[in-house]
């Protein structure tokens, strides 16, 4: 039976989310996709890339096409690719990041990560930006089993929220730059804001009912989450 009173949790994504697109940790990412798609399926850079895009926009992951389709090792990809990723020389302590985060009122909402990374990289990622200390958790898409289940799956909300500790949709916030993935949060009934890096058009369509430029903008969008002082 679900709680009547459970704490609400926000749930944020990592990677061109917590720190900016401006970053170019996705294209270098890609890059390393990309060579990795190269060298283990034997095809040439363009389709390569095609292929990488092709099964971001089906799956929501590269690695699970690769997984799916050419029975490729998903942490043997992880390690290629995401753990090969030269973070420590881009990616710095953000104080206003972790300022905003700080101000978050914890009487009120748990936080947690919700991420398609898998675990390594995650924990790198929030360790550099230092707010890893701030999150109760986090959940990932999990390399190692034999079925990937990663945003915008139904399943990975569904694993976000038993993980959290939280039974109720309404009850979940979330913030994320994927247009998908708020998406089918928002269509599930979780507060979304849509975060779209201020280089990218806006979609025809909202993800969700609030897209932001800023995550200095969730103190006005979800201003109930936060410190009476700092919203």
């Amino acid at each position: 039976m679900a709680q009547q009173n459970e704490k609400p949790v926000f749930f944020f994504d990592i990677d061109n989310c917590l720190y900016p697109k401006s970053l170019n940790i996705h294209d270098m990412m890609a890059e390393l996709i990309d060579k990795y798609f190269q060298t283990h399926l034997e095809i040439s850079q363009q389709e390569a890339n095609d292929l990488h895009y092709k099964y971001y926009w089906e799956y929501g992951l590269a690695i699970e096409g690769l997984v799916r389709h050419h029975k490729i090792d998903a942490l043997d990809y992880n390690k290629q690719v995401d753990d090969a990723l030269p973070l420590d020389d881009v990616i710095k302590p953000d104080p206003e990041l972790r300022k905003l985060i700080e101000d978050i009122d914890t009487s009120k909402v748990r936080l947690w990560l919700l991420t398609n990374a898998y675990v390594t990289h995650g924990k790198r990622v929030v360790k550099l930006l230092k707010v890893d200390d701030l999150f109760e958790g986090m959940t990932y898409c999990d390399y190692s089993s034999d079925r990937f289940v990663c945003k915008p799956q139904a399943e990975m909300f569904d694993k976000a929220m038993e993980q959290a500790g939280v039974t109720k949709n309404e009850n979940c916030y979330f913030v994320d730059d994927s247009y998908i993935n708020c998406k089918a949060a928002n269509e599930r009934g979780w507060n979304v804001a849509h975060y779209l890096d201020p280089s990218i058009e806006s979609p025809p369509k909202q993800a969700a009912k609030h897209q932001i430029r800023s995550l200095q903008e969730l103190r006005k969008t979800f201003p109930e989450v936060f410190k009476s002082s700092s919203s």
